[in-house]
């Protein structure tokens, strides 16, 4: 990473750095070390270590991976100190990854192969025509599936087999298959699981209803997205007096139709969680269950899991209970109309609305007050034609509807937790459960961050999560506030899922779940069942095998989460290819040897410029950028720098 600076000088640092990384090499350097190798788009590696050294991974240049595939297990010799990176070279493939399926654009046609390039070769991969290829009907640029048969030490090329036609390139349609077959998403469900969802019944069994605590007579909302299909969540309000509320959180009870061990269930463990790619959604669980019976409609009985708090006007909870219940919900609202209703104060249940914002601005500034964490945040809105094709991208700050919602989510997941965790007496409870885990940020990324801050003119101290919310709140309408964002995500930890509870630093909470979305999140299912043995003083389950759960649902989280990314990423790539020659607004957001990275303000965007000469550029600079052009199978955009803005 460079930047420049005439205030910052960090050749102590480099010297040190190089120093410590030759001594490395020294004792290393005819060592042949184990990894698996990663090759990036343009073909370049990186070895990631697998036993116990002082470094993570090894770069290696294109020459030098010697026609290993992306996962291969490789031997890697060290053989130089460069910019600040240990490069190696490629001396054995190991073992081959078992499944090296990759996607490729058709480049040529000749009459006895097929060329086809992708982004996990420097090369490209040659497909020799057979009866089997002529069977799928391949033309110029279609986005194809491919099997590596091999690639021997004497070709220059690998050989490949075309297994499935995914479309034309730039096709939305294309895309989305495309990030299926990548991702290795199922997008159908087996015959077992079609088996047992004729299984389940429609009408719920009125023995169910006697058991449960009947909420149907309480008045009931949904407040979601104007396109959401399954609501996970009601809220209840009923007013108890002047200043005593009764606020009921219902969950959808998932867990009394998806039975553990079922076909159901097994398929929603392999899937993790519910993939959203833009206007479509592959689900965790089946329509009937995700959009019907567990969905919390309006004017319908349904089965839920509650948290129903008692609270005063300074949103102090007098008292809670925790159980099972039957709700009807009255009415859906989408966040646009609650927020027309806050606006107006006017509209169907305004003052139920109005009560339950009033609770929530004052659970915020209590969290805030605690040391929360409060990330600027917004609404990427993609709105398509007929065709699928992107007509619009408008980008939207979260408003006070959203948050109003999120308040109750996370006092029920903090509330939730607390009361699994702890006895009455306050002292552990020592019973299985998952929490959802936060880190603190590591000392070295906080000063890497620290500087960059600097560098855009601002002034951090501590850097504590008061100081931090203090830089977010003035920030939030500079236009440098995407930039501060992303500086200081790239700071912070991935949360993730664990039997063992460290915390929510994020959020200042001891004790942290998901329990609030259990149609489209499996760690919420795991949630739900754990919970019910707890209050059924059931006996705590195993720690290991929980802990085993909860790895899989974080990687589940991590690729489902890269996949959505890539996928609208690809949608704002093509909205962008009707913009090629166009002038736009822009910020310096990265910086390396051979590029600057600009964000497109209108589009919230990375774009690419090379650098030819030796100009000075920093992190901040407002810029007047052309758009050269882009590549949707690299997701690249590139852009030249115009000329720089003095006044905005």
């Amino acid at each position: 990473m460079y930047f420049f600076s005439k205030k910052q000088s960090k050749k102590k640092i480099k010297k040190k750095l190089k120093k410590s990384k030759k001594q490395l090499i020294s004792k290393n350097s005819k060592k042949k070390l184990k990894g698996i190798i990663k090759i990036n788009k343009f073909g370049h590696g990186f070895v990631f270590i697998n036993n116990n050294n002082n470094y993570k991974k090894i770069f290696i240049p294109k020459v030098n991976t010697k026609n290993s595939l992306n996962g291969d297990e490789v031997i890697v010799k060290i053989k130089k100190i460069e910019n600040n990176k240990i490069i190696g070279i490629i001396k054995k493939i190991i073992k081959r990854k078992k499944n090296n399926n990759i996607i490729g654009i058709v480049k040529k046609i000749n009459k006895n192969k097929i060329i086809v390039n992708t982004n996990e070769f420097h090369v490209d991969i040659h497909i020799i025509i057979s009866k089997s290829n002529k069977k799928i009907k391949i033309s110029f640029k279609d986005k194809v599936l491919i099997k590596i048969l091999n690639w021997k030490k004497n070709l220059s090329n690998p050989i490949g087999k075309i297994l499935k036609n995914l479309g034309k390139t730039g096709n939305p349609i294309t895309e989305k298959n495309s990030i299926i077959e990548e991702y290795k998403i199922n997008n159908f469900f087996s015959k077992k699981v079609i088996k047992e969802l004729k299984k389940i019944p429609i009408k719920i069994d009125k023995k169910e209803i006697f058991k449960r605590k009947d909420m149907r007579y309480v008045k009931t909302i949904t407040i979601d997205p104007f396109n959401a299909k399954d609501f996970d969540d009601a809220i209840s309000i009923k007013e108890i007096n002047d200043d005593i509320f009764e606020i009921g959180i219902h969950i959808s009870d998932v867990t009394h139709y998806v039975k553990e061990g079922t076909y159901i269930d097994k398929e929603a463990y392999k899937r993790g969680a519910s993939l959203y790619l833009v206007n479509d959604v592959i689900p965790m669980l089946p329509e009937k269950l995700s959009n019907n019976l567990c969905s919390l409609v309006p004017n319908e009985e349904r089965l839920s899991f509650s948290v129903i708090f008692k609270m005063n006007k300074k949103a102090e909870i007098l008292d809670f209970w925790i159980g099972k219940t039957i709700i009807r919900s009255d009415k859906r609202f989408n966040y646009e109309e609650v927020q027309e209703i806050l606006k107006k104060k006017k509209g169907p249940f305004c003052k139920e609305i109005l009560i339950l914002y009033h609770l929530s601005k004052k659970l915020k500034l209590k969290r805030l007050i605690n040391g929360s964490i409060l990330m600027n945040t917004y609404d990427l809105k993609i709105f398509l034609d007929k065709k699928n094709y992107p007509k619009k991208i408008k980008l939207e700050d979260s408003k006070n509807s959203n948050f109003l919602i999120e308040e109750f989510m996370l006092l029920t997941n903090k509330k939730i937790s607390e009361f699994v965790s702890l006895n009455k007496n306050g002292k552990p409870s020592n019973f299985t459960y998952i929490y959802r885990i936060h880190d603190k940020p590591c000392l070295k990324k906080i000063k890497e961050v620290k500087s960059f801050i600097k560098l855009l003119g601002y002034k951090i101290n501590k850097f504590d999560k008061k100081e931090i919310n203090n830089l977010l709140k003035i920030s939030k309408k500079k236009k440098e506030k995407n930039i501060i964002d992303n500086l200081l995500m790239r700071m912070m930890t991935k949360a993730k899922y664990s039997t063992e509870n460290i915390g929510h630093y994020g959020l200042s909470f001891s004790y942290y779940t998901h329990f609030t979305s259990p149609i489209r999140r499996y760690p919420d299912i795991i949630a739900h069942r754990l919970l019910e043995k707890f209050i059924m003083n059931k006996k705590s389950e195993s720690l290991i095998r929980y802990e085993k759960k909860s790895n899989h649902c974080s990687n589940k989280e991590k690729i489902l989460l890269e996949a959505e990314r890539n996928y609208i990423k690809s949608i704002q790539i093509i909205y962008l290819s009707k913009f090629i020659g166009n002038i736009f607004k822009g910020i310096i957001s990265w910086i390396t040897d051979r590029y600057v990275y600009v964000e497109l303000l209108f589009l919230k965007i990375d774009g690419f410029v090379k650098i030819y000469k030796n100009k000075k550029f920093f992190i901040g600079k407002k810029v007047y950028v052309k758009l050269i052009k882009v590549n949707l199978q690299k997701k690249d955009i590139e852009l030249k720098i115009v000329k720089n803005i003095k006044n905005y």
